[in-house]
């Protein structure tokens, strides 16, 4: 066991920082006795630190950095099946089998996310109304706990298997997972944009015609009102065939080498990023892009990972960081996301990344955030005077719905409203005692919400 000093942790969104103690342990390690000795003050697993809140995190006591397992265990082209440690990252899976043809069946929006933290968060991407969640392309996993290690699948142990994906880290340290990875011609995409006048033009078109594509998702302006509330620019693709492409892409059909071109110096101070910014930001990015375009073709590092050409954009914040709220109702309660977005557009609280997708069926996951209807994401700088009275009306509207918030991002949320919008969190909790007896393994998060 190696130890070095104590870290200063926060999510992505660089709120609510804690003091852990960073540790590095073998993956082959006598993980009981390991867990066990770490009993009087806690331990969370914790990978490239992609959650937004204290998911990944706990104060006092200890992380686990499961980023030193990167290998690959197995690979058999012939099916796509990969086994791979959890500490691996998206990203170098991306890289390292694309030339075989091969990609993650499911990316959320940015590739630095581990194996390990994909499955604790169960994470999800502009597929979802295809293909679901990350973890319905993973077929088993092993998974370190204080009662031994354990080989999950959903024929053998399935209910801590349904535990653990979307259970935010907190039934064990997974070890490695055995996933089924996506055939692909080319990494390149086949892109249908266009631009909508308001919510009411981009909802009837996604419902309309998102079993067209794999991949669709609206970018939304979070401050245009009146007639204007909710316009949008919606983007679907699938990936591109050898016989879509033409002139260079066909020389390099497969090359997936994205690059980060700038990393963002922690320069940039708090309300840099505010109503007035935001306006102008949006108002230009909606009117650059074309009324409507079809069959461009983008690569897919563009197409899926946006944000990752610029390294810790988190930072343009500043110190006091951001929230990220993302929810989902029920369909036919569009009415929620209408009363939302003019809650936060008459208040001027501008996000700066506002974000619109369609679900389909939810998995078994007894605590994974994905069910059927709409989910919007939403990133609001920390600041304005008024930003928690905007968040609890904003919850009240969920829970009357239906619906519910991403743990994976909650960084406010109270326990009772938690537990209205999880109904089987008790369910969960139970699981956890089983494995856990003692709750060795803990997080900020947990301790918040009394999980």
């Amino acid at each position: 066991m190696a130890a070095d000093n104590n870290k200063i942790l926060t999510g992505w969104g660089r709120t609510a920082p804690g003091m852990s103690s960073k540790l590095e342990l073998p993956i082959n390690s006598d993980w009981p006795a390991m867990l066990k000795a770490l009993s009087s003050s806690g331990v969370v697993a914790r990978g490239l630190g992609r959650s937004y809140n204290d998911a990944a995190q706990l104060s006092g006591g200890s992380f686990i950095d499961t980023t030193i397992w990167n290998h690959v265990v197995h690979f058999d082209p012939s099916s796509g099946i990969l086994k791979v440690e959890a500490g691996a990252s998206l990203d170098q899976i991306m890289r390292e089998f694309a030339d075989a043809g091969f990609f993650v069946p499911v990316t959320p929006g940015t590739r630095h996310v581990t194996i390990g933290g994909a499955i604790a968060c169960d994470v999800h991407g502009k597929n979802h109304h295809k293909d679901g969640t990350f973890t319905d392309h993973v077929l088993a996993m092993d998974l370190a706990t204080p009662s031994g290690i354990m080989t999950l699948t959903r024929e053998h142990e399935p209910e801590l298997f349904n535990a653990t994906c979307g259970g935010m880290g907190l039934t064990g340290v997974i070890l490695n997972a055995t996933v089924r990875m996506l055939r692909i011609e080319s990494v390149y995409m086949k892109v249908d944009t266009i631009r909508t006048n308001n919510l009411d033009e981009v909802l009837d078109l996604m419902e309309s015609e998102d079993h067209k594509y794999r991949y669709s998702v609206a970018w939304v302006d979070s401050l245009a009102r009146g007639s204007s509330l909710g316009r949008a620019v919606l983007t679907r693709g699938n990936h591109a065939d050898l016989s879509e492409l033409e002139g260079g892409h066909l020389k390099t059909p497969l090359d997936f080498k994205p690059k980060t071109i700038f990393s963002a110096p922690d320069i940039f101070p708090s309300g840099l990023l505010n109503s007035l910014t935001i306006k102008a930001f949006n108002e230009v990015w909606y009117k650059k892009t074309p009324r409507k375009e079809t069959g461009a073709i983008h690569h897919a590092a563009s197409f899926f990972h946006p944000l990752d050409i610029v390294g810790n954009w988190n930072r343009i914040y500043g110190p006091r960081g951001f929230i990220q709220y993302q929810f989902v109702v029920p369909f036919g309660r569009e009415d929620v996301l209408r009363n939302s977005l003019e809650l936060l557009a008459n208040n001027r609280a501008g996000s700066f990344l506002t974000v619109l997708k369609r679900f389909g069926k939810s998995n078994a996951g007894l605590i994974s955030f994905p069910m059927e209807g709409w989910t919007l994401a939403l990133d609001l700088p920390v600041g304005p005077a008024n930003l928690a009275g905007l968040f609890d009306q904003l919850d009240e509207m969920i829970l009357k719905a239906g619906g519910r918030v991403y743990l994976a991002k909650d960084a406010r949320v109270s326990k009772n409203k938690i537990k209205l919008m999880y109904p089987h969190l008790d369910e969960f909790r139970k699981i956890l005692k089983s494995v856990d007896p003692t709750r060795i393994i803990q997080s900020d998060l947990s301790r918040r919400l009394g999980i």
